[in-house]
């Protein structure tokens, strides 16, 4: 790719990124992340940069209508800002359809390779230290807790109906991405990085029951 095409991809990225779980730092690890994954892969280099730049362009207009899937409305953004640039419709379309099935919840599967290293890249920034990090951010943002409290327990987050906060964002999704990556290098970086988010969240839910365990004891005794 020519430095003067990946500026302009870079520029128009920037332009669309808001979000501070998802910002330029989370597109450009995912795109060295990308790279990295794709070392001793026979994929198009060239449409895993254009892929990994522009996979969350669409993100503002999720914030804007939570009914918008921001990866079906990035890939859409994606083919239509190429195709202005001049690039062929074949490197367009393959570049959309990155894009278009890099979202965990999308429910389509990647079709290629490229696709399924962008699909990796962007799971391995939600693994971690870096995903607990981002994770709380993402949270905040939609005014979620750390964990919620029913009839004086506190919810770990580990049931189907515990109600959304960070506990279990955790445990129903964090935890088990590994489970859906599709490259071995990716799966062996999910796997350590994965020993330290795990630590962290039982050290959480171990500060968090003892916050309250000898308190509310007390307050039970009160007549």
């Amino acid at each position: 790719m020519k430095r003067s095409d990946y500026g302009k991809l870079e520029a128009y990225m920037l332009e669309c990124m808001g979000d501070s779980a998802h910002d330029g730092e989370h597109v450009y690890r995912v795109l060295h992340m990308a790279l990295f994954l794709a070392e001793d892969e026979d994929v198009n280099r060239d449409v895993l940069i254009a892929a990994a730049l522009l996979h969350d362009i669409g993100r503002a207009a999720e914030l804007r209508d939570g009914a918008v899937d921001h990866a079906q409305r990035g890939s859409e953004m994606a083919r239509t800002f190429l195709s202005g640039m001049g690039f062929d419709k074949d490197f367009a379309e393959h570049v959309a359809a990155c894009i278009a099935t890099h979202r965990y919840r999308s429910g389509f599967p990647p079709a290629s390779r490229e696709a399924e290293i962008l699909f990796d890249a962007d799971k391995l920034d939600v693994t971690g230290a870096l995903g607990v990090a981002r994770t709380f951010l993402y949270q905040g943002a939609k005014g979620r807790p750390i964990y919620t409290v029913e009839n004086g327990r506190v919810q770990t987050g580990r049931e189907a109906d515990d109600p959304p906060s960070f506990l279990r964002e955790y445990h129903f999704k964090l935890k088990h991405v590994e489970e859906r990556l599709f490259t071995e290098r990716a799966r062996r970086i999910a796997d350590e990085r994965q020993k330290a988010a795990w630590a962290y969240y039982e050290e959480l839910v171990r500060e968090i029951g003892q916050s309250y365990g000898e308190g509310q004891k007390i307050l039970d005794e009160l007549t």
